[in-house]
């Protein structure tokens, strides 16, 4: 989809990621997206809802992955 988008989890392991980093991804991921960097205050409310949408998305993603046969769960 976009080349641009930086890789969160390579070489990281799933439970390395902070919630500091899932939430600049998901950001990251909205803007892309949205094509607004910052969107104006008549959009705010649904682009904030994206942002923490696709954040728990990327958690529940990272929670679920196995790693060499391990179960890994994040922080969060």
């Amino acid at each position: 989809m976009c080349r641009s988008i930086k890789t969160l989890r390579p070489p990281v392991l799933p439970e390395e990621a902070t919630e500091d980093e899932i939430r600049a991804a998901a950001l990251q991921y909205v803007r892309k997206v949205s094509g607004f960097r910052a969107p104006a205050a008549h959009n705010r409310e649904v682009f904030d809802r994206a942002v923490e949408a696709v954040a728990q998305a990327t958690a529940d993603l990272l929670g679920g992955l196995e790693v060499r046969g391990r179960s890994v769960r994040t922080a969060g």
